[in-house]
C-alpha cells in the first residue's frame, strides 16, 4: 500500500498532522462527480465574494482579482484544460485551490471568509437543479404537445378500450394519447411546484450557525436568480428535501411513461398491430430476421425501476440522521445527477417515439368487436324508461345469447333480440355503430370530436 496522503493543503487541513489512507482519499472525494458543479460553484463564489465586499471584508481591488481568476478558471473548465491536482477532494477545494494560484493566496485565502463547504453544496445543487428542472419542463411540454398534435390530426381512428386488458367500449385512439398527455401535465404542474422549491437560496448560512459578517444573504440571493431564502441556518445546510422531492417527482413520473410505453408495447406487437414504431427506435434479433423489437420502450420501462431506487437509496440515507450537515449527504449528489439524466433522456426518447410513430387505423378497426357494443343496448333501454340495471341484465343476456349460437352480438336478428325483450324494435341497428357509440360520450371528459378537442383546448392552456 503506498504512503497516507498528507492533508495539509486540503480546505480542513490544519487541524490534522498525519496523513491519509489512500483508500480513505479516494473513498471521500467527489471531484470525479461534482465537477459538473463547476459553472455554479464559481456564481456562488463571485456572488458571495461581492457580499463580503460590501460588508468590507474584501476590498474592491481584491474582489476585482477573485472576479478575475474566478473567469480565468471558467475559462479552463470550459475548454477542458482545468489541471486537477492530487489534493483536490471536491469542486469547492479545485476551485479555491486553482484561484489562489493564479491571484496569489493572500487575497485568495480570503474568499472562504464566513463561509463552508456546507452551505456551497446545498447552494450548488440548488442552482444547477433548478437549471435542469427547466430543461425538463421544456422537454416535458415538448412531449404533451405531440400527442395533442397527433391526437387532433388522428381524431378519425377508433380502437377497443381495455379495462382488465380485456376490450371493453369503443374510444377514439385520440382519447388514449390524451389520457396519458393528461397525466403527463399533471406531472408538467408538480414539476413547476418542486422547481419552486428547489429555487431557495442557502447561501449566507455557514457550516450550520449562520454568517458572524453581516453579509447579505437577499443580495446574493437575488444575484443568483433565487426566488427566496431558506431561513434557518441548521436546516438549509442538512436539508436534501429538495433533492428526494426532485426524485419523488421523478420516479411518478417514470411511473407514468413506464405504463405508456406498456400500452405501446402491446399495440405494436403483431397481435395487435395498431401501431407500427420507426426503426430508429427499435432493434431486431440477432437470432429471428423476422423481428423488430420495441427496446426504446421496454427501455423506458426498465430505467423506472432504476429512478425509483435513486429515490429509495437517498430516503434511506438521510431517514436517521442526526440535525444538520453529515458526510452522508455526499450520497445524494451521484444519484441525483443520475436521476436528472435518466429522467431527461427518458421523456426525449418517449417524444422521439411518438412523433414518429405510425398509426395503422385498419387494425384498429378490425380490432373492434360487436361486443363491446353491449352497453349500448342496455342504455338503448334506459332511453325506453327501463332502469339501467334491468337494461344491464337483458343486454347481458343478448350476449349471452350471440355465444349460445356462435354469432357475433351484430348478426342476431330482430326476432332473436325480441325473443329475450320485446323493447327491442327496429331501430336498435343504430346500436350497432361504433362512431355513433363514441360521439354519444359527449360529456366533459368524453370520447366524442367535441370531448376530445376540448380536452386538447385544456392542454393547452396549461403548457
Amino acid at each position: 500500500m503506498s504512503a497516507p496522503k498528507v492533508a495539509e493543503n486540503m480546505l480542513w487541513g490544519g487541524r490534522f498532522t498525519q496523513g491519509l489512507d489512500p483508500l480513505m482519499v479516494q473513498y471521500n472525494e467527489s471531484l470525479p462527480y461534482d465537477r459538473i458543479l463547476w459553472k455554479q460553484d464559481i456564481a456562488g463564489s463571485i456572488a458571495f465574494a461581492r457580499a463580503n465586499t460590501k460588508s468590507g471584508i474584501l476590498s474592491a481591488h481584491e474582489f476585482s482579482e477573485i472576479e478575475r481568476g474566478f473567469k480565468q478558471i471558467a475559462e479552463e473548465w470550459s475548454t477542458n484544460t482545468f489541471v486537477v491536482k492530487p489534493n483536490d477532494e471536491d469542486i469547492h477545494t479545485a476551485n479555491e485551490r486553482r484561484l489562489s494560484e493564479i491571484i496569489g493566496k493572500e487575497i485568495g485565502g480570503k474568499l472562504h471568509t464566513g463561509r463552508s463547504r456546507n452551505e456551497q453544496i446545498a447552494t450548488d445543487l440548488r442552482l444547477w437543479l433548478r437549471d435542469e428542472l427547466r430543461k425538463l419542463d421544456a422537454f416535458l411540454s415538448d412531449l404533451i404537445k405531440v400527442s395533442i398534435a397527433r391526437a387532433e390530426s388522428e381524431i378519425d381512428y377508433i380502437m377497443p378500450g381495455y379495462t382488465h386488458l380485456q376490450k371493453a367500449q369503443p374510444v377514439r385512439w385520440s382519447h388514449w394519447l390524451l389520457s396519458h398527455a393528461t397525466a403527463f401535465a399533471d406531472e408538467l404542474k408538480r414539476l413547476r411546484e418542486v422547481t419552486k422549491r428547489v429555487n431557495r437560496s442557502p447561501l449566507g448560512t455557514g457550516a450550520l450557525a449562520g454568517n458572524p459578517f453581516h453579509i447579505d444573504r437577499e443580495a446574493m440571493a437575488k444575484e443568483l436568480g433565487f426566488e427566496g431564502l431558506l431561513y434557518n441556518s441548521m436546516n438549509a445546510v442538512g436539508d436534501r428535501d429538495f433533492a428526494m422531492e426532485t426524485m419523488q417527482w421523478g420516479s411518478s413520473f417514470m411511473l407514468k411513461i413506464s405504463r405508456w410505453a406498456e400500452d405501446l408495447i402491446i399495440y405494436s406487437s403483431l397481435e395487435f398491430g395498431f401501431v407500427r414504431l420507426s426503426d430508429a427506435y427499435s432493434t431486431g434479433s440477432s437470432l429471428m430476421p423476422q423481428k423488430k423489437n420495441a427496446d426504446s420502450l421496454e427501455l423506458l420501462r426498465g430505467k423506472a425501476g432504476r429512478a425509483f431506487g435513486h429515490m429509495a437509496g437517498l430516503m434511506c440515507t438521510i431517514k436517521g440522521l442526526p440535525t444538520t450537515y453529515n458526510k452522508d449527504l455526499q450520497e445524494s449528489v451521484e444519484p441525483l445527477l443520475d436521476h436528472i439524466k435518466t429522467v431527461g433522456d427518458s421523456i426525449q426518447i418517449a417524444t422521439g417515439v411518438l412523433s414518429t410513430l405510425t398509426t395503422i387505423p385498419e387494425k384498429m378497426a378490425a380490432a373492434l368487436a360487436p361486443e363491446m357494443l353491449a352497453t349500448e343496448f342496455a342504455d338503448y333501454l334506459v332511453r325506453k324508461g327501463v332502469p339501467f340495471r334491468e337494461g344491464h341484465h337483458i343486454s347481458g343476456r343478448v350476449v349471452q345469447l350471440a355465444e349460445k349460437h356462435g354469432v357475433p352480438m351484430d348478426q342476431l336478428s330482430l326476432e332473436q333480440l325480441k325473443s329475450v325483450d320485446d323493447r327491442f324494435g327496429d331501430d336498435i341497428q343504430e346500436c350497432l355503430d361504433y362512431e355513433r357509440a363514441v360521439e354519444l360520450k359527449d360529456a366533459i371528459g368524453g370520447c366524442s370530436k367535441r370531448a376530445v378537442l376540448e380536452q386538447t383546448s385544456v392542454l393547452k392552456s396549461i403548457l
